[in-house]
């Protein structure tokens, strides 16, 4: 379905985090002017005249409360096919999620999170928390080797556009300071970048005591970021999922910062910004 509208889609279950992700998508719907979806997905097709009222009833509430009313979405499936087919339906441009974290036997719901975003062609953000007075103002963009990184740059135009966006980047370095040539390249190629498109942005080295993705995490938190961009890594293997991929524990911080999450596939971006405008 081509929708003539920006749309959102909520993946639903009616859990404390699926509402949060509601209260982000809200705050995102109104910036872009979009519409949203909230999809609850069923195992079997007996479950849906019972969870439709359910659903609409909610979504009737945030109407009454938010001003908006969500368009309610019920299939039977399973969350790592059927989301991404009900993007395809809607023309979704983004993907609001709710995840459970990484404690205890929530780490299965973490590895879930990523291995559905891995099939997705939109971004996702991933919340675990309310959204902040604040709207995505603050976003660390973090840097290492990886080519990739590249790809991220037209999310943080978007992102900019949107929200005006910093862009705290945050580049990956040893505990003696030293950046990897292709880290340094990286670099380089975003500063250009972001200062062409008048994007503000600051550089901060991490300092290597650490996992990069734990620095990022601490960094995020000391500057009071409101967001964290990320891309996923690029042919993920099964094991990645199950034993903890770098974006699996950024996507599931025990910080609770909100995470914007991009697949790295050249093909992703062919709306740009002006499509949500």
């Amino acid at each position: 379905m081509d929708t003539s509208k920006n749309s959102i889609l909520v993946p639903y279950d009616f859990t404390e985090v699926a509402d949060n992700a509601v209260l982000h998508a809200i705050k995102t719907g109104k910036m872009m002017d979009a519409d949203i979806y909230l999809l609850h997905i069923v195992k079997k097709d007996a479950q849906i005249t019972e969870l439709k009222t359910r659903l609409t009833t909610y979504a009737e509430k945030i109407q009454d409360e938010h001003g908006i009313l969500p368009k309610s979405v019920l299939r039977t499936g399973t969350i790592f096919k059927t989301i991404n087919e009900v993007v395809d339906e809607f023309d979704c441009k983004l993907v609001v999620m709710g995840t459970h974290g990484m404690k205890g036997l929530q780490k299965i719901t973490g590895s879930w999170a990523l291995k559905v975003i891995v099939g997705s062609t939109i971004p996702y953000v991933v919340v675990q928390g309310p959204p902040s007075e604040s709207s995505y103002q603050k976003v660390v963009f973090p840097i290492d080797y990886k080519s990739e990184n590249k790809e991220k740059l037209k999310y943080m135009d978007f992102l900019n556009h949107i929200f005006k966006s910093k862009a705290y980047i945050f580049a990956s370095a040893t505990k003696e300071g030293i950046v990897d040539s292709r880290t340094k390249a990286n670099v380089v190629f975003s500063k250009r970048f972001l200062e062409e498109k008048g994007i503000d942005y600051e550089l901060t080295l991490s300092e290597g005591g650490s996992s990069f993705s734990q620095e990022t995490i601490q960094y995020a938190q000391k500057i009071g970021a409101d967001m964290v961009v990320v891309m996923t890594t690029r042919d993920i293997a099964f094991h990645d999922y199950v034993l903890g991929a770098y974006e699996q524990y950024i996507i599931a911080n025990e910080a609770q910062i909100p995470v914007f999450v991009i697949n790295p596939r050249t093909d992703l971006m062919t709306f740009g910004y002006g499509s949500f405008g």
